[in-house]
């Protein structure tokens, strides 16, 4: 082979050998891009199998939606409260069967089907068993700038400790009591926040109409600041105690809302939401919410003297509606109330009022019903002086009656007994700029029942049912559910008595309560040990 021959031959072969290589990179290189297009198809048509033809949704941008309830919500949270409380129950007596404690107010206190929405489910304070420490939860809404709240008395009574926690806030406030009115089951307390509070406005609920918006706010089964709407459903039911005429809503209101406002649609509050009716515990489009005038009058005393006072003229009329309607026709009368029975010794049989007689007008103004009666009088002070006008037998008769407290004139009605809590606090006037002396507590009077409940066989005394923080009582050693027997060695059996001797004593004065507290006895039976506490007056 020629020179040339093997030169030309040698350029072939690198020229082929370029040209295979080139080949086999082509080659790998559309297999390689071949593959990604069938694995990414293969991902692809995976990704589509379940909806091949859906297209993806966009989150459009944060628009607030705004109506009337989302700018009453928004105006409301700030003053309403989320209350939490703690007790520890009275202990079971000692029995071969014994009873399991009532897991909620729907189990004991309480007819079915009308449940509040917080107890205190107390049984008999002595036992072989420790109690346990319980909590509860209820709401409330601030009434003042200074920190003043209102609320149910069943969310706080008995409570050892009250704490309260405002909308937003991880902070919890330590309440006091300040009072309370037990008739219409309202409650005043105060927490100090260090700054001045949003207080909700008030309406006149004498304007309340059925077919009313409504709406409820407060914290159902602990759910803080929980917003429910509806309307009013009927106003002025009967269903309760005396001064209690509620006002009917469907906005859904559960356990835990006890203590929380009504509001209109203006946000201003109707009433405080008290009771449900109920057969299965929970919201059933009937709720009560007691009307705010009533809550209103009755703060207004508890600010000013720590209780309420109500006049009464001593007479008892049949509590049925119907039945009292029914007698008065016929007797000949549209209108009116029959007088079944008067105290006695009571401004009535002071007045000349008597049994059967038929009570038409008072100060000229006729008479509708017993409610409006009880109304009327129940708002005038002690020592008003009305002129009744009345048929008996037939004849008009017009008597003077000088109206009393309602709870001298039943002082011995076991129920007001009961139901007394008073706070002892200095007379307002002038007797108070001569005297700073404060003990700081709350009692009531020990009735029969009582007693017998607490195996208390000694004559007199008063149970402290609330100690103030910081107050001299507290500062001695005092304590809720301490029966008080003697103040410097004198007897106290009632409110008056305790108070009388408070007026005596000035800033400095030495001072010695006598206090009977419980130990354990043999077979359950209560045993009442005498304790000494004493202390010298402070000046605040």
């Amino acid at each position: 082979m020629s020179q040339q021959s093997a030169r030309t031959w040698s350029e072939k072969f690198r020229s082929q050998k370029l040209f295979s290589m080139g080949l086999l990179v082509f080659t790998l290189a559309l297999g390689i891009l071949a593959g990604t297009i069938w694995t990414t198809g293969v991902r692809a048509a995976k990704g589509q199998a379940i909806a091949p033809d859906a297209t993806p949704i966009a989150i459009p941008p944060v628009k607030k939606l705004s109506n009337e309830f989302t700018k009453l919500a928004q105006m409301l949270e700030p003053s309403v409260v989320f209350i939490t409380t703690d007790y520890t129950p009275k202990q079971q007596q000692t029995s071969n069967r014994k009873r399991p404690a009532p897991q909620s107010d729907d189990e004991e206190g309480m007819s079915d089907p009308l449940r509040r929405f917080f107890g205190s489910p107390f049984g008999s304070p002595f036992g072989s068993e420790a109690p346990r420490r319980r909590e509860g939860s209820g709401s409330g809404f601030v009434v003042d700038k200074n920190g003043y709240i209102m609320t149910n008395l069943h969310v706080v009574d008995n409570a050892d400790s009250i704490k309260v926690k405002l909308t937003g806030e991880k902070t919890e406030y330590k309440a006091k009591l300040v009072g309370s009115d037990p008739e219409i089951d309202i409650a005043i307390i105060k927490i100090d926040a260090g700054r001045s509070l949003q207080p909700l406005k008030m309406a006149n609920s004498d304007g309340v109409q059925v077919g009313d918006w409504a709406v409820a706010i407060g914290a159902p089964f602990g759910l803080e600041t929980s917003v429910t709407a509806g309307i009013v459903s009927a106003t002025g039911r009967d269903i309760a105690q005396q001064f209690q005429r509620f006002i009917q809503t469907d906005a859904a209101i559960n356990p835990g809302n006890s203590g929380g406002p009504l509001v209109n649609i203006n946000g201003e509050v109707i009433g405080i939401n008290t009771m449900i009716a109920t057969s299965s515990g929970g919201y059933q489009g009937i709720g009560f919410a007691l009307p705010i005038n009533s809550a209103v009058k009755s703060y207004n005393q508890i600010i000013q003297s720590g209780r309420v006072s109500r006049g009464s003229i001593g007479i008892r009329f049949p509590r049925d509606e119907n039945q009292m309607s029914n007698t008065l026709k016929a007797l000949g009368f549209k209108s009116g109330v029959i007088v079944e029975s008067v105290t006695a010794n009571g401004p009535a049989e002071k007045g000349g009022i008597k049994a059967d007689d038929v009570l038409l007008s008072l100060n000229g103004s006729p008479i509708k019903d017993g409610n409006d009666l009880v109304s009327r009088v129940s708002e005038m002070p002690a020592g008003s002086e009305v002129t009744v006008a009345l048929d008996r037998d037939g004849k008009k008769v017009e008597k003077k009656v000088v109206i009393e407290d309602r709870e001298k004139v039943f002082k011995d009605d076991p129920t007001l007994a009961r139901n007394r809590r008073e706070m002892v606090e200095p007379d307002s006037g002038k007797d108070a700029e001569t005297s700073s002396a404060r003990f700081g507590i709350g009692i009531r009077a020990l009735t029969d029942d009582q007693r017998k409940e607490l195996q208390f066989d000694q004559p007199g005394g008063v149970i402290v049912t609330v100690v103030e923080d910081g107050s001299f009582a507290e500062e001695i050693g005092m304590h809720e559910r301490d029966i008080i027997v003697s103040i410097n060695r004198q007897p106290v059996a009632s409110f008056d008595d305790v108070k009388h001797f408070q007026s005596t004593l000035k800033a400095g004065d030495p001072v010695a309560f006598k206090v009977m507290r419980p130990v354990p006895g043999q077979r359950g039976r209560a045993q009442w040990s005498g304790v000494y506490l004493s202390g010298t007056m402070p000046t605040k």
